[in-house]
């Protein structure tokens, strides 16, 4: 394909009606915000209470099934051929994970989500908010809200689509992952399904990643306003995002070995030199403790956890947290799934599930553990009241906390670093995975789209951010998580049916080359 074709690969009907769809939305939200965030949140609300069940059941199928394909005789396959290896090292490999895109949402609720359940317990503990019983109750939820959970549906889409990708030679796209179950066909139904499959996916791209940089955008705002007191206005995030664009832009044109590449690495190497300062600095031996005490019990109530439900008491916290995290999730899983696929190329499936499902939820667990832990002690035993700063404002969670341990003001300019950093590389990270979804799976965009793709992100991010409509549209990206989670399942039946396939024809082809050598041995001798 010559430079020109590829530069105008984009040039299909899955990007047009992406494309309107998504700008009719920013319209939407930019003249008429809070009709838009009304009606998405009585959609939402309508989901969650009738198919609330299903996430909860669905995710926790998830885990199963990626467990399954990890420790499973199938988790020795390994993705690009028996002969691929890894192209980026362990360390390399898990800060791009982490930096894709949830890193963001770690450090915005770190402190902010503990510290909201322990002023706000939830209501079937029957425990008086701001106590130790509230604390204990406060850390693990906040563990298990944040645990291998959310990143359940990021690590089987990632492995869908590698697998497909790398061992079956199929392009890099939602759609794809389900030629076990329909084919591969290109008959016009079959053609206009697959599209519609690759449609919701961009869309639920574009929003959650939109609504997540606005929520950056607003944490980094506040720690200015904290540590500067620069007002936190409309012009301060209008310059924060432009600002943002530049940059990711600039990451996005010097590539994926680059660009992301060394940020991921900043990222990681930043978020653990915070963690490691705040843990000495803070309360030490309280930290640990927290931490071991909210495993076990994270451990201990996993399952129950997993399938709880407020139908007796007609309650929603179980609606607001979990629920609403898992369905987000799902949302974000073909823009984080794509990205981890395709920087996994040479990985087993068993070091590919226990890399993505395990290691950066329990650096976000490690670091909820620390910076939610030292808010919690400050409150309990300091008689500070960062509880009443979050219920005030949750963009200022950390901040508060900062504030209260010495050295405050440098670790806050260095976390206000760390999100922009986790705001450039999320950003960079999907304007080359939309680029992919865009482009009929090519692995490498033309920068051309990448640049269409950025703008409108970080256009629709500050619509949203101006006209006060962030709410209401990251609620709307979480109605296709519905729909989209079918797919996922259909995916899941398509991909068990091919690994089975190609390992039982893996094995007969080794077992006719263990019979060639004895053949030609025999003959020789």
């Amino acid at each position: 394909m010559s430079e020109k074709e590829k530069k105008f690969k984009f040039l299909n009907s899955i990007f047009f009606i992406s494309f309107i769809i998504i700008f009719a939305f920013a319209l939407w939200g930019a003249i008429a915000p809070q009709a838009l965030q009304a009606q998405a949140e009585f959609t939402y609300g309508f989901i969650a209470d009738t198919f609330g069940w299903f996430y909860l059941l669905f995710v926790l199928f998830l885990i199963l099934f990626n467990f399954y394909m990890a420790f499973s005789k199938y988790g020795r396959v390994r993705l690009g051929g028996d002969d691929a290896r890894p192209k980026y090292p362990f360390f390399t490999w898990i800060a791009m994970l982490f930096s894709c895109g949830f890193g963001v949402s770690i450090v915005f609720w770190g402190v902010a989500e503990p510290m909201t359940h322990f002023q706000t317990p939830p209501p079937w503990t029957n425990v008086e908010p701001g106590t130790p019983e509230a604390a204990r109750e406060a850390m693990w939820n906040a563990f298990f809200n944040n645990g291998i959970h959310q990143w359940a549906s990021f690590t089987f889409v990632g492995l869908a689509i590698s697998y497909f990708l790398y061992r079956q030679e199929e392009r890099s796209l939602i759609s794809d992952t389900m030629n076990g179950v329909i084919g591969d066909g290109t008959r016009p139904l079959r053609k206009g399904f697959r599209n519609g499959v690759d449609i919701i996916a961009v869309i639920a791209t574009v929003m959650g990643v939109a609504t997540t940089l606005g929520l950056s955008v607003l944490q980094i705002s506040g720690g200015l306003n904290s540590v500067f007191n620069v007002p936190a206005s409309s012009t301060t995030q209008f310059i924060i995002v432009a600002v943002m664009f530049v940059f990711f832009m600039a990451s996005t044109i010097s590539g994926l070995d680059r660009g992301i590449k060394y940020l991921s690495n900043v990222n990681l190497g930043l978020a653990l030199f915070l963690m490691v300062a705040v843990l000495f600095i803070g309360p030490t031996g309280f930290i640990f403790e927290t931490i071991t005490m909210g495993l076990g019990d994270y451990v201990q109530n996993f399952f129950q956890a997993s399938l709880r439900m407020e139908n007796y008491t007609n309650g929603t916290w179980v609606q607001d947290w979990p629920i609403y995290y898992w369905a987000w999730t799902i949302a974000w899983s073909p823009f984080v799934g794509m990205f981890v696929a395709r920087i996994s190329k040479g990985r087993t499936l068993r070091e590919f599930v226990l890399g993505v499902m395990v290691a950066p939820p329990f650096i976000g667990i490690i670091w909820i553990g620390i910076f939610g832990g030292t808010a919690i002690n400050l409150d309990l035993f300091h008689n500070t009241d960062i509880a009443g700063i979050v219920a005030e404002d949750t963009t200022r969670a950390m901040f508060a906390m900062l504030d209260n341990i010495p050295l405050g003001t440098l670790l806050s300019i260095l976390s206000i670093c760390l999100l922009f950093t986790f705001l450039v590389t999320s950003a960079d990270s999907a304007t080359f995975v939309l680029g992919m979804m865009t482009s009929n799976g090519d692995t490498n965009p033309s920068m051309l789209l990448k640049i269409i793709w950025g703008a409108l992100i970080a256009g629709l991010a500050t619509v949203l951010i101006i006209s006060a409509g962030l709410n209401g549209l990251q609620t709307v990206s979480l109605i296709g998580a519905w729909p989209f989670s079918i797919v996922l399942f259909i995916s899941a039946i398509s991909l068990l049916k091919s690994v089975r396939k190609d390992y039982k024809e893996t094995r007969l082809r080794e077992e006719e080359e263990r019979r060639q050598r004895i053949r030609e041995d025999i003959e020789n001798s």
